[in-house]
């Protein structure tokens, strides 16, 4: 990024990804663009928390803590409260628009370039007049939703690929779909090198080798459960780490909690994910092939690359091109191929290098993005 170059001096992020311990490719790229370009300031936006859902399930914690705090000199989160259920009409949506801008007022910010993830912000966004960038992280229409839940999403992103100045896809197959309605930029995911290749000490968590090890959120749409389970089982002396938060149905995760060569971690802070990884005997990744996931670009492929850690991974979209030191293979085979690379050890040469795309790369590109919107669509 050239620092020479004129930037927004204000930014609102509208994020299906929480801002937290656990860092995403948006928080990433936050990070990176406040870090190069001194005079931006951020609102992000988390999703919503459901009070009255919050409330049925006992936990009343989500009434109480700041609805807007500050997290660095020049990044506010705004995590909004949402009282009423969308099925009711559109009021609960124009709640969360009031609560951003109420945000914005208070931290003074000066027309805003929007950035949309999450695009139940549609409405409001486009609304605003300000320039706005819709930028397409995951495929959930091909997620199976409620009906009513997918009719309001596919029209909130009609309405964001119609009108936004900018569509951001971080996919090949997320080019490909939304790329037959109107031109978009790929800005795939990338790695901080340097972090996943600085020596750590060993987690005190992690179990004895030989351990396979999963990082990544675990999702019922993403994550193939039985396979998992296929691999815990398919030697005794394997113990299988899974790193990451979990949003699992009850009865999946009743299932990996009952194998007792499972070990579901949860999440931990970004800086110490390196550390599972160059510690595993075997890296894997026993993803669904499907529709969905083929519209994903695995933030954890760049990982694996950078930390040169032998992996077995399905042939998913972001994997089956990568080459060593990652192993693709069938559902079938998944678990022999686990087994084989266990049996073989590392390969020293598979830790030497090899050129992976950097958080900063990417960065620069949706920089540039922005650039060019706001220099095209002018607020009122």
């Amino acid at each position: 990024m050239d620092e020479e170059t004129p930037r927004a001096s204000s930014l609102v992020v509208c994020s299906l990804e929480q801002w937290g311990a656990v860092r995403r490719r948006i928080r990433i790229l936050v990070d990176e663009l406040v870090e190069h370009d001194l005079g931006l300031h951020v609102l992000y936006v988390d999703p919503a928390v459901d009070i009255p859902f919050e409330l049925r399930h006992g936990r009343r914690a989500a009434l109480s803590g700041p609805s807007l705090e500050q997290v660095h000199p020049r990044i506010h989160v705004l995590r909004p409260r949402k009282w009423l259920p969308r099925a009711l009409g559109p009021s609960a949506d124009r709640s969360l628009g009031r609560q951003v801008d109420r945000a914005v007022a208070r931290l003074g910010l000066v027309d805003p370039l929007v950035w949309v993830n999450d695009a139940l912000y549609a409405d409001w966004a486009l609304g605003t007049g300000w320039p706005t960038v819709y930028d397409i992280t995951d495929d959930w229409l091909l997620a199976p939703l409620p009906p009513r839940q997918e009719a309001r999403l596919r029209a909130d992103d009609e309405l964001l690929l119609e009108r936004s100045g900018a569509v951001v896809v971080c996919s090949p197959d997320l080019a490909r779909t939304r790329g037959a309605r109107r031109s978009v930029d790929l800005i795939p995911n990338g790695v901080d090198v340097d972090l996943f290749r600085t020596p750590q000490a060993r987690p005190s968590e992690l179990p004895p080798s030989p351990v396979a090890v999963y990082v990544g959120t675990l999702h019922e749409e993403r994550v193939d459960v039985a396979l998992l389970i296929d691999v815990a089982r398919s030697r005794p002396d394997l113990q299988v780490a899974v790193v990451g938060p979990d949003s699992l149905g009850q009865a999946s995760h009743d299932a990996l909690a009952a194998e007792p060569s499972v070990h579901l971690l949860g999440p931990v802070p970004y800086d110490r994910v390196p550390a599972f990884l160059q510690y595993a005997d075997v890296v894997i990744v026993p993803h669904q092939v499907n529709p969905f996931t083929e519209s994903l670009d695995p933030i954890k492929a760049y990982e694996c690359l950078a930390a040169g850690r032998p992996t077995v991974s399905t042939p998913v979209a972001g994997f089956r091109d990568l080459g060593g030191p990652v192993v693709v293979v069938d559902r079938d085979g998944f678990a022999a191929a686990v087994g084989a690379v266990l049996d073989a050890g590392p390969d020293p040469a598979a830790a030497t290098g090899v050129d992976v795309p950097t958080w900063h790369q990417r960065a620069g590109a949706m920089s540039d993005v922005m650039q060019r919107v706001r220099s095209t669509q002018v607020a009122p």
